[in-house]
């Protein structure tokens, strides 16, 4: 896999490996966690942006104009997401695929708004990134009252009866889903045993551990990132705590597994349909996998959001932000590495779908058991 040095908080890649890359007039960019806890989301990033952009040059640009990437880091950081953000309109950026946390995407997306930039998410799921956009917001993911729906109604039929804690880590992003989801099985009937939130980014998670045991909960919704779910797994299994753990999108990468070991096998998490297995992305995955990169995670909705642009742009003969987010919320259907792929007036995909995962031998996969 290759890898590149970052310099600063955000560097170039020319995604034409030619000569004619430095007449390409159109620059865009992703932008997410390069560095940090998340950098492993943030390398699925990457790899679906410089694979979208090399395939768009390899087919003629859009509307007749070759692409320049720029990729930044924002280390999911609410202030330096602005700072990149502000960076990347130094740079004449056009079209943003990104941000990741919606903590950062949120206060990121109103320096695109004023820059006239167009910004599609692959991945933040905060209902306020497009309840209060701009004209420039839309996301390839669905948002979190449609997914803490699914899990609250799961908790509530499963755990009827039982003692169930919603945990979250007090970012925009993991208490936003833990909320929805907390309201959801609420509404449902299951009122939680017990309201916990953890911060972000510490080893130790023992205390919170031994809380959950002692209140003899047999279900933990955690509202939160991978590393973090990782270790608390890890601390529960420790401990002697068998209880399952039930969380969200943000669990999608193979390095959870990493973190807690056998451990991981005690969650279950909400995801949409594995695209790795749609027919639509069969080429795309096989080409990844050749090159030595599993495309997991959010690699294929980065891709995606990128192919969105460029049909948006020549269905409207423009290259104009504007005219592309209007397109696009106008209710017209873009055919992607994920499907066809419709959104509403706020930028928000139409129907959403969820399904489970599970771990198993270092592995995610859906698990179409789980009801």
């Amino acid at each position: 896999m290759n890898k590149f040095v970052l310099t600063g908080v955000a560097f170039s890649f020319a995604a034409v490996l030619s000569a004619t890359s430095a007449l390409a007039d159109i620059t865009v960019a992703t932008v997410g966690p390069i560095t940090g806890q998340l950098a492993a989301l943030g390398e699925q990033y990457s790899q679906g942006a410089k694979k979208a952009v090399e395939d768009i040059n390899a087919a003629g640009g859009i509307n007749g104009e070759k692409l320049v990437l720029e990729i930044g880091d924002d280390a999911c950081d609410p202030k330096q997401a602005v700072n990149v953000a502000n960076q990347m309109a130094s740079k004449g950026v056009k079209f943003v695929a990104g941000h990741l946390c919606s903590g950062s995407s949120i206060p990121a997306s109103k320096v695109y708004e004023e820059e006239g930039i167009l910004m599609i998410s692959p991945a933040s799921t905060n209902p306020k990134l497009t309840d209060e956009g701009g004209w420039n917001v839309a996301r390839v993911c669905g948002r979190d009252d449609a997914q803490g729906k699914v899990a609250g109604a799961f908790l509530s039929k499963n755990y009827a009866g039982k003692k169930v804690a919603i945990v979250d880590d007090k970012s925009a992003y993991g208490k936003g889903l833990a909320d929805e989801t907390r309201k959801a099985m609420n509404a449902a009937g299951l009122t939680e045993a017990l309201n916990e939130s953890i911060n972000p980014g510490e080893k130790d998670y023992s205390a919170l551990v031994s809380k959950l045991k002692d209140a003899g909960v047999e279900a933990v919704y955690f509202g939160g990132y991978h590393p973090e779910a990782g270790l608390i797994l890890k601390q529960m299994g420790e401990q002697g705590l068998n209880a399952r753990m039930v969380s969200g999108d943000s669990m999608n990468s193979a390095e959870l597994w990493t973190i807690a070991g056998k451990a991981a096998e005690n969650l279950i998490f909400t995801f949409a349909p594995d695209p790795r297995n749609f027919p639509s992305a069969n080429a795309i995955v096989e080409q990844f996998k050749t090159a030595g990169y599993d495309p997991e995670g959010y690699t294929l909705y980065t891709y995606a959001a990128f192919e969105m642009m460029k049909q948006a742009a020549e269905a409207t003969k423009s290259n104009d932000p504007q005219k592309i987010a209007e397109w696009l919320r106008a209710g017209n259907t873009t055919k992607t590495v994920l499907g066809d792929i419709t959104l509403d007036a706020k930028g928000d995909l139409v129907n959403p779908v969820y399904v489970w995962y599970t771990f198993k031998d270092g592995k995610y996969f859906e698990d179409p058991s789980i009801q």
